[in-house]
């Protein structure tokens, strides 16, 4: 065999193994779809500089999107955007060498996200896409070398002389487009990743599954009391609770911190102390102790501190850690959190959950860095001022504004005004201006009204409020629906939603503790329940306790049916 040969189909077997990887991890639609967006960026980006040689802003691409994405998509970025782009430049012998050095650097890109815990500066994220510049040229040098050359050491030294210049000027572009763009598109993947992705459980084996699904079925008729727990959405996210207290994207699935966060203040809102939730005898708050060790997410550390709070802990004093103090110290000169509107927002929450008083330094510098970058329509967008303003990305700064004492601000009142100017004729919100409503950002707005004293009940347009937009969506085992077309990630929505039907804003005080478990483990603190559920605004206003009650019933008889087509269809 040939070096040509065989340098072809080890190369084939790299890039086989590449996006394998990345096929076998069963990427959601939304992932798909961003990953061959990023791919056709960078194609567009290389051909765009094709005349400046070796500038390529598709190196940088591929490693931001495999530190954002992870290792399959950075190399499925990287890879499909040297096979694409050489469409212009010509195809050769060189494509699968193209192909394997950008998709490398994707996975490159994956590893120092690992390093650093997904936490890296400007200047060390920019030093890194240029030593992977000068990393891909020599891999290219070698390319050339197993190709074209006599197979000696002189011949690779001289190539790699001669290719010097070029090599150079690749590492210089990519340090100068990372200290340009790369922070911003670094800060929007990961938004994406944080906001929508889901993690999909492979699956079990078929006949395992029908028999797991029989059992589910008969278990389900020995105990009543869950299934009629699970008519509300309080219901639903204590039915979905896993056995170490946590919870996952949705019933069954694996528990991480980030929705065990949000069902626990979802939980909170509507009366109960996470410490009163129990799965499998532990709770919330012991699956985020259990996960303390790897708290470096700025996001995850400023909803743990409002979760701890809302429990009623002190996270000064939390896991042997402070929460508080941790917080305290990534806090710029400016007052901002990482040069983010929403982290900065939410760290107004966590400081003022953690006992600091609005006229504190720390609030109070951190409130005047979001009035300074709200936009001119009055929103705001995740990245600063002059991004295009969103629903969500308002929303956060509105809470924040209002708990550093501003809520009579003019920037609060301009904020809210751009708010009400997005609703739909649903009654609901959008994520970005002009799209559909979906449950999330229905709900953020709701808390970002509360939040400004404003009634959302009476925020209305075509007669609907955001409130009645929530309640339209809760389906029948209890969750609340993203949107009327897709049921993605029901703990989070849930959770969410929850928190704006009972009314509550963050930071959430601590919740009172239950005194005894009611019926079936359900455990209602005071200030839930029917009283609550009567006022319209509170967690359980899609089934009252009689009609849970009947309704069980029939949606045994359907849970029945359901897992004996399923079961059938398993075992053919």
């Amino acid at each position: 065999m040939t070096w040509q040969l065989a340098s072809f189909a080890l190369l084939a077997c790299a890039l086989a193994a590449g996006f394998g990887w990345y096929e076998r991890a069963r990427p959601p639609a939304r992932l798909v779809a961003l990953v061959a967006t990023l791919a056709a960026l960078g194609a567009l980006g290389r051909v765009a500089f094709g005349a400046l040689p070796n500038v390529k802003p598709l190196t940088d691409i591929a490693i931001i999107s495999g530190f954002a994405l992870g290792a399959g998509p950075g190399f499925a970025v990287g890879a499909l955007a040297a096979l694409s782009s050489n469409f212009f430049f010509g195809q050769g012998p060189w494509t699968p060498w193209e192909m394997a050095a950008w998709g490398a650097c994707g996975v490159a890109g994956a590893l120092l996200a690992h390093a650093t815990g997904g936490r890296v500066g400007r200047v060390p994220l920019a030093a890194v896409c240029g030593a992977l510049g000068l990393a891909h040229g020599a891999f290219m040098d070698f390319g050339d070398w197993v190709l074209y050359s006599d197979h000696t050491a002189a011949w690779y030294a001289v190539r790699a002389g001669t290719s010097l210049p070029f090599n150079l000027a690749h590492a210089i572009g990519n340090v100068v487009f990372c200290l340009a763009f790369g922070p911003a598109l670094l800060r929007a993947l990961q938004r994406f990743r944080t906001r929508m992705e889901v993690t999909w459980r492979p699956a079990i084996g078929a006949a395992p599954l029908a028999v797991a699904l029989a059992v589910l079925v008969v278990a389900g008729a020995v105990v009543a009391a869950p299934a009629a727990r699970a008519a509300s959405p309080t219901g639903y996210l204590l039915a979905a609770q896993n056995g170490d207290g946590g919870f996952g994207a949705a019933r069954g699935q694996r528990s991480t911190q980030l929705y065990t966060g949000w069902a626990a203040l979802g939980l909170a809102a509507a009366g109960r102390n996470p410490l009163d939730a129990r799965g499998g005898g532990r709770t919330p708050i012991d699956a985020i102790r259990a996960g303390l060790a790897g708290l470096n997410d700025t996001g995850e550390l400023e909803r743990t501190i409002l979760v701890v709070r809302a429990a009623g802990l002190d996270p000064r004093h939390f896991g042997g850690r402070d929460l508080v103090g941790v917080l305290r110290r990534r806090q710029r000169a400016d007052g901002a959190l990482s040069e983010q509107v929403n982290w900065t927002s939410f760290a107004v929450l966590a400081f003022r959950a953690g006992g600091y008083g609005a006229s504190a330094s720390p609030v109070r510098r951190a409130a005047g860095w979001l009035v300074r970058e709200q936009n001119r329509d009055g929103g705001f967008n995740f990245a600063g001022r002059g991004g295009p303003s969103g629903i969500d990305d308002t929303s956060a700064p509105v809470q924040a504004l209002a708990a550093a004492g501003r809520r009579g601000s003019t920037a609060v009142a301009r904020a809210v005004a751009f708010l009400r100017g997005q609703q739909n004729r649903d009654g609901g919100f959008p994520l970005n201006r002009g799209g559909g409503s979906n449950a999330q950002s229905a709900a953020w707005a709701v808390q970002a009204l509360v939040a400004a004293g404003r009634n959302p009940g009476s925020v209305r347009r075509g007669g609907r409020s955001p409130l009645d937009y929530l309640r339209s969506l809760v389906a029948p085992d209890g969750s609340v629906r993203y949107s009327r077309t897709s049921g993605q990630t029901p703990v989070w929505v849930t959770a969410q939603a929850l928190t704006a039907l009972a009314g509550k804003a963050f930071p959430l005080g601590p919740v009172r503790r239950a005194r005894s478990t009611g019926a079936g483990g359900a455990g209602a603190a005071p200030g839930t329940g029917a009283a609550a559920r009567a006022k319209g605004g509170g967690a359980g206003a899609a089934a009252a306790g009689g009609a849970a009650a009947s309704g069980a019933s029939l949606d045994l008889i359907r849970a029945a049916t359901l897992a004996g087509l399923a079961a059938g269809y398993l075992l053919d």
